[in-house]
């Protein structure tokens, strides 16, 4: 999936893998999140494959300042990715449901403790959806209103984001509330 992350960022323009990092920090992390050594390895790869290709602009800096560009070929594989059903659906990982599903052998306090601390940390996730992300991309749409349908799809994204996020805060006090009463 990074795979079509990357290809997804360059196609908006040429990026540096420090920008691409940045990128993914400001929009996609909030529904795919990747370190920057996954970053290069998988650039390299893309690379090898002919779906990107880099220049170095001459900056007198000794840091890696690849500019990578997205081909032709690069293009069309993301369009033909985009183009595919997705017709079943993906598998998760919840760390957190993880740790709750094993939690009857911990005491009462440190599992209302970790409750609490993870709503606290979902209620400022959904405020930076609500508020700072789509904030950010309505100032994208008007100041570059080629990208209408671009932030179009980005707020699509965010709402998602968004919902998710007041879902498991309305279940966060939900389970609190049980664990209070019977646990």
């Amino acid at each position: 999936m990074l795979k079509y992350v990357l290809l997804g960022a360059l196609s908006y323009q040429p990026l540096t893998g420090y920008q691409i990092k940045q990128f993914i920090d400001r929009s996609a992390k909030h529904f795919w999140y990747a370190q920057t050594s996954q970053i290069y390895r998988t650039l390299d790869q893309l690379q090898a494959e002919g779906l990107i290709r880099h220049e170095r602009p001459e900056t007198g800096d000794v840091a890696d300042r690849r500019l990578f560009h997205l081909t032709e070929s690069g293009r069309a594989d993301l369009l033909e990715w985009l183009a595919q059903p997705m017709t079943e659906l993906q598998p998760t990982k919840d760390s957190l449901l993880v740790r709750l599903f094993f939690s009857a052998q911990i005491d009462k306090e440190t599992v209302l403790t970790q409750l609490r601390l993870q709503r606290a940390l979902h209620q400022q996730q959904y405020k930076l959806l609500r508020d700072d992300i789509h904030a950010i991309i309505r100032t994208s749409a008007e100041q570059y209103p080629e990208r209408q349908r671009d932030a179009l799809m980005w707020d699509i994204a965010r709402r998602q984001g968004e919902l998710a996020e007041e879902m498991v805060i309305r279940w966060l006090g939900e389970t609190i509330q049980r664990i209070e009463n019977e646990f």
